[in-house]
């Protein structure tokens, strides 16, 4: 059935075929099946200049898909910056750890604050009084445990 439309329709089978996919593409999106309709027009359109036999026009179809897919995955990833939490997920007061700090609120009965960029983490540690400087020692949760520097 599939090769007698390609065969009665000849390049126009391709195209029509691309354009399907491309309306797939908006029923079912994903960025994958445009690829694919790309592959398919563009073979449509080949097989209009060499006047392909359909295994042939079906080779150049499957070639074409694997690199349009490939080119847009690399296009699709360009630009997007990687995450370098280095497995750190959820964790993120785990990269505090050695670094030094000024108190933002005291530390009144082994709790403070300390603020790191534009937020503000409660810790755990000896009464200091606020501006004092503390080392992250270790994390306990959400919580950072300091000594004073």
């Amino acid at each position: 059935m599939i090769l007698n439309f390609i065969n009665e329709f000849g390049p126009w089978s391709w195209i029509i075929g691309g354009f399907l996919l491309f309306l797939a593409e908006l029923a079912v999106p994903g960025v994958f099946l445009v690829w694919l309709g790309l592959a398919a027009v563009v073979t449509g359109f080949v097989d209009f200049g060499f006047n392909l036999p359909w295994q042939t026009a079906s080779l150049v179809f499957g070639g074409l898909s694997i690199l349009f897919v490939i080119g847009g995955r690399y296009l699709s990833q360009k630009g997007v910056p990687q995450e370098d939490n280095n497995g750190m997920l959820n964790q993120r007061a785990r990269k505090f750890i050695g670094n030094t700090y000024v108190l933002e609120a005291p530390i009144v009965n082994g709790e403070g604050r300390i603020r790191v960029a534009d937020s503000s983490w409660q810790v755990t540690g000896p009464d200091l009084p606020a501006g004092a400087r503390v080392t992250v020692v270790r994390s306990e949760g959400t919580k950072l445990v300091v000594a004073r520097v």
